[in-house]
């Protein structure tokens, strides 16, 4: 999609770059905050503010119905239903879809009507397509809750991750931060240029979403019959990648199990080789999203470790769970923040 391209994420870097850094502003100093909440919520922000800008308040609080009600529908059960049958939690997900869509199809009018479409996502879906012509209104209605939802899920289970990285690797937290400090007084004035010169950031960023991608198994379809190293694939299959072991393998990264962000700035590394890093997936069925993803993810990370260290509560064992139902995710994580000297 046109409005999810890096030209268009770079464009737009200004309007992302406030509220990551509202995020580390609100951060309670002193306590130990469970920190998927606000992280996810700062994340929704940025996401359906990139695809709907100023209509973003008005869809804000259906996105967040909408992603809890996922989340209910993928809570595992005691029984298995067929899909037909209209369990609570199919009836709450459809409620919440019709909900998003009935606060979306006036925005989607009115700014037809008055042709001011926009220059945010929604105005990119409302132009016509040199290969498709206009989008019919249903399909717009259609395809944008799933967006919406995806801009903010999976980057929140990724962010928790890397502020995790950022408790326990000291040392690389504090390089973020020297690098952050170059980053404007006025976050607003945040440019695509000041973005790509936080390599070392976006390269911790790549290192934690290569040892605990969010999304650690991926389903790809096989239209026709493939060989795949000594297998053969049958058309009409179903295959299950998983990114998690792939990104452990010794013979494409070195000491895989080693949290190594430096490995990202050697062009020679294997995270260049195509097909290696699979956090967003590779080829045609790749994330659209995943230069947005990125471009969010490494000014949370900058503004954070520019403002705070971050530490993990005393104990034997670790302040959160991991779950991976649907999702690498480390659920009920709680984190403490001081102030950086």
């Amino acid at each position: 999609m046109r409005g999810l391209r890096a030209q268009a994420v770079a464009a737009r870097i200004g309007e992302i770059a406030p509220r990551t850094a509202r995020f580390a502003d609100q951060w309670p100093t002193g306590q130990d905050v469970e920190i998927l909440p606000p992280v996810r919520h700062a994340l929704a922000e940025i996401g359906v503010s990139y695809l709907f800008s100023e209509d973003a308040p008005t869809l804000l609080p259906c996105a967040a119905q909408l992603f809890l009600a996922r989340e209910v529908l993928v809570r595992p059960s005691r029984w298995v239903w067929p899909r037909w049958i209209p369990t609570p939690a199919r009836r709450f997900r459809t409620r919440q879809q019709v909900a998003f869509t009935d606060a979306l199809r006036p925005i989607v009018r009115r700014r037809r009507s008055s042709g001011q479409l926009g220059e945010d996502m929604l105005g990119q879906m409302l132009r016509p397509s040199p290969h498709y012509g206009l989008l019919p209104e249903e399909a717009i209605l259609d395809t944008l809750p799933g967006i919406t939802v995806a801009t903010f899920e999976t980057p929140s289970r990724a962010a928790a991750w890397i502020l995790l990285h950022l408790a326990r690797h000291p040392r690389a937290a504090a390089r973020v931060a020297a690098e952050a400090a170059s980053l404007p007084t006025d976050p607003a004035a945040t440019t695509s240029t000041h973005l790509g010169s936080l390599r070392y950031t976006q390269a911790l960023v790549s290192e934690v979403l290569r040892l605990y991608p969010p999304s650690w198994l991926l389903t790809r379809h096989a239209p026709r019959q493939t060989q795949l190293a000594d297998y053969t694939i049958d058309a009409g299959s179903t295959v299950l990648v998983c990114p998690y072991t792939a990104h452990r393998d010794a013979r494409e990264y070195y000491e895989p199990d080693q949290f190594r962000p430096e490995r990202w700035l050697d062009d020679s590394g294997s995270p260049t080789k195509p097909g290696t890093f699979l956090a967003f997936g590779t080829g045609p069925h790749g994330c659209e999203g995943a230069a947005l993803a990125m471009a969010m993810l490494t000014l949370l990370t900058a503004q954070t470790a520019r403002c705070y260290q971050l530490s993990e509560p005393p104990g034997p064992e670790p302040g959160y769970q991991v779950t991976t139902l649907e999702g690498l995710a480390t659920v009920g994580l709680r984190l403490r923040a001081t102030l950086r000297d």
